[in-house]
């Protein structure tokens, strides 16, 4: 291990589709895919995932974590909560994926990536489509109230979303997404960038911890 944690985006899902699109982005952004992270539930420990992180090729690591539609706390959130806790990794964002689970309080987010692959200010539903509120609903995504994650970031059923984000088509709203969260971690950073449509990205936007 070297003397600086691994940075980390954690994905709120980790179904088949999910996983090629996530391998295409990773791909496409310059980022590390841990593939055996995927599985419905997830299938490795945290333990396990931090290993297959600490031998990823480059930072950040795109890591799946999955509970199969349980709303109590299963294997993904488990996990996730390991990974939270462990000093060799640093959790830079998650990308909270939404989905029609019931029974949620669903997660506040910083924005989202809509069906279109653009950035807007509130949530989105399963289809990609933004919504009146700003909290997302998942099934994994409530594991994430009460930590302190630098960026959280909405987004659809990655890789469907009615076709718009089909694996073979490149995947673009999932790729768009990565983008725009590479973008705002740069931002933060204080490295400015511009977004595809040669737009610096806002740093306007409600606080996560303000919003009802």
């Amino acid at each position: 291990m070297g003397s600086h944690p691994r940075r980390v985006i954690v994905v709120t899902d980790g179904d088949r589709v999910a996983a090629r699109a996530l391998a295409i982005a990773a791909k496409r952004t310059g980022c590390s895919f841990v593939a055996q992270s995927g599985g419905n539930p997830t299938r490795l420990s945290g333990v396990e995932l931090v290993r297959c992180i600490e031998s990823a090729q480059r930072d950040p690591v795109i890591v799946m974590l999955d509970d199969n539609g349980d709303p109590a706390e299963a294997a993904g959130e488990s996990a996730l909560r390991v990974l939270y806790a462990h000093p060799s990794v640093e959790i830079a964002a998650i990308l909270a994926v939404a989905s029609h689970t019931g029974g949620v309080r669903g997660t506040p987010v910083d924005f989202s990536v809509d069906r279109t692959g653009r950035r807007v200010e509130r949530a989105v539903d399963k289809e990609g489509r933004e919504t009146d509120s700003y909290l997302v609903a998942g099934d994994t995504v409530d594991a994430l109230c009460g930590l302190d994650v630098p960026l959280i970031v909405g987004i659809g059923d990655i890789g469907k979303m009615g076709g718009l984000d089909a694996p073979a088509r490149g995947s673009p709203v999932t790729t768009s997404a990565i983008e725009w969260v590479l973008m705002e971690l740069a931002w933060r950073a204080g490295r400015r960038h511009l977004d595809p449509g040669g737009h610096s990205p806002t740093t306007t936007k409600p606080a996560r911890h303000t919003i009802q």
